[in-house]
């Protein structure tokens, strides 16, 4: 178990990862991968029961990146944690690469499901669970929606399959960043009051700072200690582009062109800051 400042480095450098991933594709959605890092470096250091060396072990925690195109945050953390060599960062998105913009299960060791088209990570996220309750296997399913994909109407029939069937071995995540591609995610399509929403479903919901790592590691461990029959939603409230002044809650930086100028910038911002909060 590492401590909190050691994930707190994790997070930074999924943010320095998917910055020079970026640079050498000239492209990238730095918004999301962002808001997401601490969740990642938590997950993936401290709550997941993952074995690099054992991609495929059955009774691996499976974890399903339902916001796709923020993949390369995932990709960080995977290499990071030992599932690949460091080379598979450096050739991100070339000619015949294993890491590209979405995860595909068939390149790349850990990710347990291809995703990227927005709305479909629950649905497969609750056939993971109730294939664990039906084998009586005992890993735990973790899914990670992003806030604007709730729009989805896919995401309200999983929740609403989760809470028939009891999955209490499902834990649902929310990064909650309140912005998506086409701006405020209340004045697209509101999504409040959300955690009602997952109650009404039956969920037992939590809510917390998802950039802060005590937090979520104290969250995580209530969520999979509680096995009442409910299925367990986190609604993680976070920062679109946190770590970089000029992205934080800025809805330009949700996917974005850019030049080596900004990219040394981006880099001296994420190396000369804090490395804990």
């Amino acid at each position: 178990m590492l401590a909190d400042r050691e994930l707190y480095m994790r997070a930074r450098q999924i943010r320095l990862d998917c910055a020079e991933m970026f640079h050498n594709s000239h492209t990238g959605h730095f918004g999301g991968c962002y808001s997401c890092a601490e969740i990642l470096a938590t997950l993936y250091f401290d709550v997941l029961n993952v074995d690099p060396a054992r991609p495929a072990w059955p009774e691996r925690d499976r974890f399903v990146l339902s916001k796709g195109h923020a993949a390369p945050a995932l990709y960080s953390a995977l290499q990071q944690r030992g599932f690949f060599p460091r080379s598979y960062i450096r050739r991100y998105e070339t000619l015949c690469a294993e890491l590209s913009t979405h995860p595909n299960m068939l390149k790349v060791p850990g990710v347990d499901i291809s995703s990227g088209s927005l709305g479909h990570g629950l649905s497969v996220g609750v056939g993971m669970a109730l294939a664990a309750k039906r084998d009586a296997s005992p890993y735990a399913t973790f899914v990670l929606l992003g806030d604007g994909e709730c729009d989805e109407g896919m995401i309200w029939e999983g929740a609403m399959a989760a809470g028939h069937l009891h999955l209490d071995n499902l834990m649902v995540i929310v990064d909650r960043n309140r912005l998506c591609v086409s701006g405020d995610t209340e004045k697209v399509m509101a999504l409040e009051p959300l955690a009602d929403k997952w109650r009404d479903f039956s969920f037992d919901v939590y809510e917390t700072d998802g950039h802060d790592v005590a937090q979520l590691r104290q969250t995580f461990s209530s969520m999979r200690a509680k096995r009442n029959g409910k299925p367990q939603c986190l609604i993680a409230h976070t920062v679109k582009g946190k770590g970089v002044s000029f992205m934080e809650n800025n809805v330009q930086w949700h996917g974005a062109h850019f030049d080596d100028a900004c990219y040394a910038r981006i880099v001296a911002e994420l190396t000369g800051g804090a490395s804990a909060q």
